[in-house]
């Protein structure tokens, strides 16, 4: 049976903080599927994990080795259900936001702002140049 314990520390804060039992968890593990040949096929690496609770379900396949992905899967566990719990002030959710925010598009005003400092800029570029007479 695994335990939180074999998590790193910050995980094992997350999942007190969020009161998990590790009772609530289904933990099975099953054949992987996709790149690795016949090692894929023969072992059963993937771990699959549902929280009851919550009824949130996943699969991890990111290492060869069933270890290395049940540690994977249960950081990967722990922060979606940060995310249902908490909402938007988690650290999951943080951080789509911030990328989210970092693709956007530019306002018109900006954009309208930069290609001013261009032209600016073009402009002191072209008196610089030498006149030939």
């Amino acid at each position: 049976m695994f335990t939180f314990k074999e998590l790193p520390e910050k995980f094992q804060q997350k999942a007190l903080k969020l009161q998990l039992k590790e009772e609530d968890i289904v933990e099975q593990f099953i054949k992987g599927s996709g790149k690795g040949g016949q090692k894929i096929n023969k072992t059963s690496s993937t771990v699959y994990l549902k929280h009851i609770p919550t009824a949130i379900e996943l699969k991890c396949q990111k290492f060869r080795e069933r270890n290395l992905n049940r540690i994977a899967a249960y950081k990967l566990l722990i922060q979606k259900i940060e995310l249902v719990k908490i909402g938007k002030k988690s650290e999951l959710a943080t951080k789509i936001f911030k990328l989210k925010k970092q693709k956007q598009r530019r306002s018109k005003k900006s954009k309208e702002k930069i290609l001013k400092l261009k032209h600016q800029k073009a402009e002191l570029k072209e008196s610089r140049k030498n006149i030939n007479l």
